[in-house]
């Protein structure tokens, strides 16, 4: 079978800032990078101010946003393109079998780990096995599908699925084939998890958690010849009023950026880059905590927040209203999950008043990361308008109690979230709304009738004209089961110095193939 699916999984990834803690400073040594400018002897260095990953192992990383740093030291097996398309990577090419439920993946010949380690068959076969079997591995319901893996060669390593599954290609573009050394996962995965060892375009000389990391170019990634950063220095974004600030005065060269803050940027002399992104945010509402446990308050929190204020406000008018985890234009996005609720305070009002709450007798906390404080004091005046009072519990940057607290745990009565999107519609819904799903804050709850319609995504081939139309079905069943409201979607704002050429932004992620900085 055919094995780069002609129809784009997706055409429009945000900007979040997770923030990881990790135990240990690790140092290492490298070999001097060598200038990609042939006319000047000096390497070519880039600061970027974003984020830290949750973890540098692609099985412990836990969120989306962790693609855009994994990916500095890690190559998948395969890409995906602005439009959405499967391109190879690792992989030359892959093929499934008639059935569609086994694929195989054949790698280029060659390939090696940062450590030394080979990157063969046998080698991806063990970071898949790791993946779905080490204990605290956060690919497990993303491999699920995945039942054994074999290496049939020294480049040759199949997938055999537990049912049809037509998804896998574009599965293993991001964190899920980001493929790290079976010798280093062996010798200590605590340590892994701080020192990433993969075989991606840059690898690291030393990492300071919660502050920065510092990377290399890798002169043995597969697509070397497109990296022209020498050096890669990645450090926590500060706080959103310093960053103009920080670009002018070369602290670093590239930020993400609030849009209220991009006329300012502009002002400055600074690039201000705005791209499509599959980022959207939410009130994510837990029906395992009252008063959410009881559906007349879920059904009046749906007619309770203003979607456009949101747009007004935190985008400046640059994103777009949606109530599902998909923004408009993505073939996912199913109008008329957008039907549903309208917003209606005095509707809400009425069911609050149904479910035993007369005005200001309800009260509940708004968990907020620091970045998001603006959303949810937004939230939190909408809330006010229906009889709601609240109280705002940020978290604050560089703390791992956002992973532990609402990802893991799943304390709060509700919190203001989001999602960048996934490599595929199967793995951003999983995400969302799956029983493990990391940002299904009502998780295990996901009903049969939604993971059925998931299941008719994964056995219907991308380019079967039916589709659109089967993976809008399961975004709508999604939407139904799902207490969370979704609220607005927002492209990717970025400011860079002039020295840096123009980016490479994929809807999805960051890339640096291309990019090219100036002394």
């Amino acid at each position: 079978m055919t094995t780069s699916p002609p129809r784009p999984l997706f055409r429009a990834a945000r900007t979040a800032a997770v923030v990881a803690a990790a135990a240990l400073l690790f140092t290492g040594c490298a070999a001097p990078a060598s200038s990609t400018d042939a006319t000047s002897t000096e390497p070519s260095v880039l600061r970027w101010a974003f984020s830290l990953p949750t973890s540098w192992d692609p099985v412990t990383s836990r969120t989306g946003n962790d693609i855009n740093t994994i990916s500095l030291a890690y190559a998948s097996l395969t890409q995906i393109d602005a439009d959405g398309t499967v391109l190879p990577a690792l992989a030359e090419s892959w093929d499934y079998d008639d059935a569609g439920t086994a694929v195989t993946f054949h790698l280029r010949p060659d390939l090696v780990f940062s450590d030394g380690t080979p990157l063969d068959a046998e080698a991806v076969k063990e970071f898949f096995e790791r993946g779905k079997t080490q204990e605290d591995s956060f690919l497990r319901d993303q491999l699920a599908t995945v039942d054994t893996i074999t290496a049939d060669s020294a480049t040759d390593v199949t997938l055999h699925l537990t049912g049809v599954d037509y998804q896998v290609p574009a599965l293993v573009a991001g964190r899920t084939g980001a493929i790290a050394s079976p010798t280093a996962a062996e010798a200590d995965p605590e340590k892994l998890a701080a020192w990433p060892v993969g075989a991606g375009p840059f690898t690291i000389t030393e990492f300071v958690p919660e502050s920065h990391a510092t990377f290399e170019k890798n002169p043995d990634y597969w697509d070397a010849d497109d990296i022209h950063i020498d050096r890669f220095e990645l450090t926590v974004a500060p706080d959103a009023a310093t960053l103009v600030a920080g670009i002018q005065s070369g602290s670093f060269d590239v930020a993400t950026l609030p849009a209220t803050k991009i006329e300012e940027a502009e002002a400055a002399g600074l690039t201000v880059t705005v791209k499509p992104s599959l980022a959207v945010s939410d009130v994510s509402i837990n029906a395992n905590k009252a008063p959410f446990d009881d559906p007349k308050v879920v059904e009046a929190f749906r007619y309770a927040f203003d979607r456009q204020q949101f747009v007004d406000v935190i985008t400046s008018g640059k994103g777009e209203v949606t109530h599902q985890p998909f923004p408009k234009g993505n073939p996912a996005f199913n109008p008329e999950v957008e039907k549903f609720w309208d917003y209606d305070p005095e509707k809400a009002k009425a069911l609050l008043k149904e479910a035993g709450y007369d005005e200001g007798e309800l009260s509940l906390e708004i968990t907020a990361a620091s970045f998001s404080e603006q959303g949810a004091e937004i939230a939190q005046a909408q809330l006010a308008e229906i009889g709601v009072d609240s109280t705002i519990s940020l978290v604050p940057p560089g703390s791992s109690t956002w992973q532990s607290e609402v990802y893991i745990a799943k304390n709060p009565q509700l919190a203001i979230d989001g999602t960048i999107g996934r490599e595929t519609p199967v793995q951003n819904l999983l995400a969302v709304y799956g029983p493990q799903g990391i940002m299904n804050l009502s998780g295990p709850n996901a009903s049969d009738g939604f993971l059925a319609a998931l299941q008719k995504v994964r056995e219907t081939p991308l380019d079967d004209a039916t589709y659109p139309e089967v993976l809008q079905a399961a975004v709508k069943a999604g939407v139904e089961q799902s207490p969370t409201n979704y609220l607005y979607s927002s492209p990717w704002v970025v400011a860079s110095s002039s020295s840096v050429s123009e980016l490479n932004l994929l809807p999805s992620q960051f890339r640096w193939e291309g990019v090219t900085v100036g002394h």
